[in-house]
Formats: C-alpha cells, sequence, structure tokens
C-alpha cells in the first residue's frame, strides 16, 4: 500500500541505530497515528471475534434446545472456517482493489447481518449454512488488518501495534462472558426470543453500525491521510526505509507475485505454526465455558463474570509480552517460551475434579501464554512478509492454513468429547499440535546474520 516508501533504497543517513532513538516530535506522530487508527481497528476486532466465540457460550443453551449433539456443535462451530479459508485470498485481492476502508466496512455489515441470522436456527441444516455464511462474509478481514498496519508501523513499532489490535479476542471473551451470561438470562423470553437467541443478536448488530463508521474513519494508506502534513507523512515513510535496509543487509527479499511466496518453504513454516497456535487459541475459546461448567460451576451468569477473568489477564499478558519483544526485536523465544507454559497450563486443566478456582487460575495462565503466541506469530509473519508486492495475499494464505485449525480444534476435541465423555483426549492433542508448532518457529525461523556490505 506504500509501494514508494518500501521500493526507495534507504539512504544511508537513516541506520537502522536510530529506531531506539525517535524524536519527541517523532513518537507524537506515531501516537497520533495510532489513536486514530488502532482503537477503531480494536472495536472491530473485539466485536468480529465476540461474533466467532458466542457460539461457545450459546452452546450452554442451544445445544438442549435444539437437540444437537457435541460432534454437531462442534462440527457448526468449526465449519465457519471452511469457508472463512477459501474465500481468505480472494477477499484479500479485492482489498488491494477496492481499498482497506470499503473491505472492511463490507466484511463487517455483511456478517454483522448473517450472524444476528443465527438467532433464528432451529434444525442441524439451518446451523450449519449460517456457520458457512458467516465464514463467507467475515473472509479477509484479519489479514486484511494485519496487512493494513503493517503499511503504517515498521518493524520496531509493529509487534505492540498488533498485539493492541489483536488483545480485541481477549477483550471479547472479557466482554462476551458478562454480556453472553446476562443476554441469556435476563433477556430471555424477551419478545418471545430465548436468551440464546438474544445473544446472537445483540452481539451481532453492533458489527452493522462499526461497519459504517471505517467508511468516515480509516484512509486507505498514509498517502490518502489528509489529517497528515506531507513532512508528517514523510517521516511515517522513513521508519520503513530503515525496515528495508535492515532486509538488505540480511539478504531478506519480499516476494514479487503471489506463486514465488508459494514456493517459499518459510510461508508454509508460518502457516503451520499459525495452525497449532490457533488450535491451542480455540481450545480455550470454544470450550472455556464448557471447562468451567464440568468444575461444578451450574450459574450461566457466574460463568460468564468466571469466564473473562482469563481473556482479562491473557489481554494484559499479551501486550506486556509484545512490547517486550519489541525492545529485544526478538520473537522465536518469546513465543515459544509463552506458548510452552500455555501448554503446560491446557494439559492440566483437561484432567478433571479440578475445583473451579484452580480451574480459572489454569485458564488464565493458559491464555496470558497460547494469547501471546498468536500476536508473535503475526508479528514475525509481518517482519517476514512486508515490503513485497505479494505481501497481503501471503499473508492470507498463511492466515487461511492457519485458521483451518478453527475447524479442526473444535471438531475434533467434540467428536472425542462425546466418544470419551470428557474433554482430556482433545485437549491433549491440541497441546501436542501447540508444542510442535513451538519447535517449527524455532528450528525454521533462526536469525539471519546480516550480510557483508
Amino acid at each position: 500500500m506504500q509501494p514508494t516508501a518500501l521500493e526507495s533504497e534507504p539512504a544511508s543517513s537513516h541506520p537502522l541505530s536510530s529506531i531506539s532513538t525517535s524524536s519527541a516530535e517523532e513518537r507524537a506522530l506515531y501516537l497520533r497515528v495510532t489513536l486514530r487508527i488502532v482503537p477503531l481497528l480494536f472495536v472491530c476486532y473485539v466485536v468480529a471475534f465476540l461474533d466467532r466465540i458466542n457460539v461457545g457460550f450459546a452452546k450452554l443453551q442451544m445445544q438442549d434446545a435444539l437437540g444437537f449433539s457435541d460432534s454437531v456443535y462442534g462440527l457448526g462451530a468449526g465449519i465457519f472456517f471452511l469457508s472463512y479459508c477459501l474465500l481468505e485470498v480472494p477477499s484479500a485481492m479485492l482489498l488491494k482493489r477496492m481499498g482497506a476502508k470499503k473491505t472492511i466496512a463490507r466484511i463487517m455489515i455483511c456478517w454483522g447481518i448473517v450472524g444476528a441470522c443465527t438467532a433464528f436456527v432451529s434444525n442441524v441444516t439451518q446451523f450449519y449454512i449460517v456457520r458457512l455464511l458467516l465464514g463467507v462474509f467475515e473472509a479477509g478481514f484479519f489479514p486484511g488488518v494485519i496487512f493494513y498496519l503493517s503499511s503504517w508501523f515498521p518493524e520496531s513499532r509493529r509487534g505492540v501495534i498488533i498485539a493492541c489490535f489483536m488483545v480485541g479476542f481477549p477483550v471479547a471473551g472479557l466482554v462476551g462472558g458478562p454480556v453472553s451470561g446476562w443476554a441469556m438470562t435476563k433477556l430471555a423470553h424477551v419478545g418471545n426470543l430465548a436468551g440464546w437467541q438474544w445473544l446472537y443478536i445483540v452481539e451481532a448488530l453492533p458489527a452493522v453500525l462499526l461497519g459504517l463508521v471505517t467508511l468516515f474513519l480509516l484512509d486507505d494508506n498514509i498517502d490518502k491521510a489528509k489529517w497528515l502534513t506531507q513532512a508528517q507523512k514523510e517521516v511515517l515513510r522513513q521508519g520503513f526505509l530503515i525496515e528495508t535496509e535492515r532486509k538488505r543487509r540480511t539478504n531478506q527479499r519480499g516476494h514479487s507475485r503471489l506463486a514465488e511466496a508459494l514456493s517459499d518453504r518459510k510461508v508454509y513454516m508460518l502457516a503451520f505454526i499459525d495452525f497449532a497456535f490457533v488450535c491451542g487459541t480455540y481450545s480455550v475459546t470454544f470450550w472455556l465455558p464448557t471447562v468451567l461448567k464440568d468444575s461444578g460451576l451450574s450459574d450461566l451468569s457466574l460463568i460468564g463474570w468466571l469466564a473473562a477473568i482469563p481473556y482479562a489477564l491473557g489481554a494484559v499478558g499479551m501486550v506486556a509480552i509484545s512490547r517486550s519483544s519489541d525492545r529485544m526485536l526478538e520473537r522465536r523465544w518469546h513465543a515459544a517460551i509463552a506458548g510452552a507454559i500455555g501448554a503446560i497450563a491446557l494439559l492440566l486443566v483437561s484432567h478433571p475434579n479440578h475445583s473451579p478456582a484452580l480451574t480459572v487460575a489454569l485458564l488464565s495462565v493458559a491464555s496470558v501464554g497460547i494469547f501471546a503466541t498468536n500476536v508473535l506469530i503475526w508479528s514475525l509473519a509481518a517482519d517476514y512478509l512486508h515490503g513485497s508486492p505479494a505481501a497481503a495475499t501471503s499473508i492470507a494464505f498463511v492466515n487461511c492454513i492457519g485458521l483451518l485449525s478453527g475447524f479442526c480444534s473444535p471438531f475434533v476435541i467434540g467428536w472425542l468429547k462425546t466418544a470419551t465423555g470428557t474433554l482430556v483426549s482433545g485437549l491433549y492433542v491440541m497441546t501436542a499440535i501447540l508444542v510442535l508448532g513451538i519447535f517449527v518457529m524455532l528450528l525454521g525461523f533462526r536469525p539471519q546474520k546480516a550480510a557483508n556490505a
């Protein structure tokens, strides 16, 4: 989105070391850009993730009301990702033609309407159709935003910015727990609708409003931002020249087209790592209410409030770990250590007979570790792919493969729970995949040595 800044030869008067010595004016400029862009995208992602995971809360009433088994419900929760993945790359291609704000607006308005329609399903077929359509209309949102942010913020600032955006998904859980519990209890039977039906309506319609807001507040790129002076635009472009110089010194060359990206083994490594980490994420998000219920809790409102605790701590951990990663310009070990801690906690929480307090504590540790790895993998992916003409579609491809875990994780766990009666075996499988992803990341993305000038 900023070809002139990314393709220009870096100026020798701006060495990489100047990253840490930015002026007060430059910091103020980036703060202004951050406040203009990130809060809106953050709120959009909260609503997006809320519409994606509220099926886990609705399960507590919807499953019995419609007579769905755990395997049917797990398939319905995960089938969203099949259509999402199929249309991820085409949607990213449309972003380059339509621009960011039109693409984001189109996605949000359409998914808001379809999300609200979930309230009126009455059988398995309708449930599957609505979940498939939700994936169709949400496709392209996440990689589009990652590409959009990477065109405004250089590598030295990108980790914490992506974290501030992605913190939307634990905040969605933080907000979604109490709101879902409130909707399912306090709105039950209002207008002859069940509580789970109101849950879908209350949490879907804000997407339509936010889609309209993006048309007025977002700019497609730095050059189109009328609220910036030419001098300010030049300062922002300079950050990308520094990044380009670092990549030149390490012989890091961008992909000129999607076919070239698809021949790069590291792109497939990124896709598998994302797959593994998202398996861990959805093991928490889709099944957290069920795990709390299995610990002996029965009050839906209390489950909603307790579910907010792991998400709240996960949000804090995401930002803190990402800030450390930015300061050190290091992604691998931050992600590996956080992911390992999260995997151990997930393994422990899978065992039955924990008290509610211990269950919440283990879920909190798992959330901090696993949620942070998701931010760091996208910081790593944005650092590796940014600067190439095929960046948007490459990011979409990585996200497309990675999000297949959104189908596999709930389906496998739901199927194993139906077969065994517990979540233990399913969470064991997800933990093993997460650990394998950590090893692939450590082996495949070792730091490159600078080339001789």
